[in-house]
């Protein structure tokens, strides 16, 4: 499924509200996936203020070195965390 982010909103940490095309929306905490990826690109965006200085393009969340996440994966991860937390 193709997907864009049409709005997100900072939280804390590195969690950020999204909000898609498709009219779903939720919460992705993104701090595993910055940390445990070892690529050169998300280093500087383990420091809390350069991660909350992300942009949107015309499809999804990106930074000023060029860093960004596909909004499918995104998406996945703001719906497995929906449902995560409507199953308590």
């Amino acid at each position: 499924m193709l997907v864009g982010i049409v709005k997100a909103d900072y939280i804390k940490d590195y969690s950020v509200s999204l909000q898609f095309d498709n009219g779903e929306s939720g919460i992705v905490d993104l701090k595993d996936t910055i940390f445990k990826d070892h690529r050169k690109i998300f280093e500087p965006l383990r420091e809390i203020n350069f991660f909350k200085s992300f942009k949107l393009d015309s499809w999804t969340m990106t930074w000023s070195n060029n860093a960004d996440f596909s909004p499918e994966f995104l998406y996945d991860l703001a719906i497995k965390n929906k449902k995560a937390h409507n199953t308590i």
